[in-house]
């Protein structure tokens, strides 16, 4: 599959680069100037076959509208066991809950897997 997207590029070159990884992934509501996390989940990258619209397709079946969503990839052990992913995400999502850009240490894309970037607002 050619790259068609900023998402698909990204997958290519990790997976090119790092092998099967896991991925902590948060769907994300983008209403300017804020943007909220929906949902949260985690998945085990075997290959880069998966392109952007496939991807899309099964955020879409979470049943909740979203405008984007971060890709947290796990490189630090190969595909991690279900308990292991699923305590580092409870712990991504209570640091995303304190802090909303670090969303920005994950790799985050908009609805049409455009990359993004959250940025802060400065106080007036």
């Amino acid at each position: 599959m050619a790259p068609t997207t900023d998402f698909d590029l990204w997958l290519a070159g990790t997976f090119r680069e790092h092998g099967s990884f896991t991925a902590l992934v948060v769907l994300v509501r983008i209403a300017e100037p804020a943007v909220t996390p929906l949902a949260s989940t985690f998945l085990t990258v075997v290959g880069d076959e998966v392109g952007w619209a496939d991807m899309a397709a099964l955020f879409t079946g979470a049943g909740r509208a979203w405008d984007g969503a971060v890709f947290f990839a796990q490189l630090d052990a190969g595909p991690l066991e279900n308990g292991a992913a699923r305590a580092r995400l409870r712990a991504l999502e209570q640091r995303m809950s304190a802090d909303r850009l670090v969303i920005n240490e994950g790799d985050f894309f908009d609805a049409l897997g455009r990359r993004l970037k959250v940025e802060e607002i400065p106080a007036h």
